[in-house]
């Protein structure tokens, strides 16, 4: 029967295994796609541009301006402080 100890010291030598073959699986990983954006002349943008073609590459519309700081909201995701809990009329963009 195997001791708790021994489990122990058997998990912190596969841990170890497991960062020394994350750490070299990553930078072969980081090898092979440097050379596939050298080889196609890509550019971050090629590459990381997937949000972008999914909308269209518009900006979603501003409908809400802070008129003391100039900042805006759209309306998506969580609301911003200058406009928490405020009636959010006295801050539309007129269009």
């Amino acid at each position: 029967m195997t001791t708790y100890k021994d489990l122990l010291a058997q998990r912190q030598a596969l841990e170890k295994q497991i960062a020394e073959a994350r750490k070299t699986e990553l930078a072969d990983a980081v090898t092979k796609a440097r050379a596939i954006v050298q080889e196609f002349g890509l550019t971050a943008a090629d590459v990381f541009s997937h949000t972008a073609a999914k909308r269209g590459g518009k900006p979603a519309e501003i409908r809400f301006r802070d008129p003391a700081t100039g900042a805006s909201w759209s309306g998506r995701g969580r609301e911003p402080k200058w406009i928490a809990g405020q009636d959010r009329t006295k801050f539309e963009v007129q269009p």
